[in-house]
């Protein structure tokens, strides 16, 4: 088992999960969000990374798995998205962590089986598959899935890596 730490970056609300899984197995250890605070951009950055810098200090990942940035029509919530992502990955990186990358689509495909899943569905379904009583924000949310899809993702390489290995091919 390896414990992952998930992240729905955000410049106002920054979820983050954390499981244990052998990427077939999977259990639920922690998550919440991180309202972001602060008035300067610089000021919500730095909240960001202290934040989860103690997260991870407290429940000791050994690899986080980002949400890659989407640009819709709006470009500046964009650009914000990417920096509160560059402050968490920042965060991990310090850690001594590995960073994993998903797009939201390939994440949604991972867990809900399609990559249009909307918010509901996603909440749902972390519910489901990691046995929780507990009604998860949506964010929070978003992070637990985000750990789940690097966890499966790993799963599917690793077996692929042990193939090769067995069939004696070679890259």
């Amino acid at each position: 088992m390896i414990r992952i730490i998930g992240i729905d970056p955000g410049s106002r609300c920054t979820g983050f999960g954390i499981i244990e899984s052998d990427g077939i197995k999977s259990r639920y250890i922690h998550s919440g969000f991180i309202k972001v605070q602060g008035d300067e951009l610089a000021e919500k950055l730095g909240y960001i990374f202290a934040e989860l810098s103690l997260v991870i200090k407290e429940w000791q990942p050994e690899v986080m798995a980002v949400e890659q940035v989407f640009v819709g029509k709006n470009v500046d919530s964009a650009l914000k998205l990417g920096q509160a992502r560059g402050a968490a990955i920042c965060a991990g990186v310090n850690a001594g962590l590995s960073v994993g990358e998903y797009s939201p689509r390939t994440i949604k495909k991972a867990v809900v089986g399609r990559g249009a899943a909307d918010k509901t569905q996603m909440q749902e379904m972390m519910r489901i598959i990691l046995k929780l009583t507990q009604k998860l924000q949506s964010d929070e949310a978003d992070a637990l899935a985000v750990a789940l899809c690097h966890a499966h993702s790993n799963t599917r390489l690793g077996q692929i890596h042990k193939q090769i290995k067995n069939t004696g091919a070679g890259w």
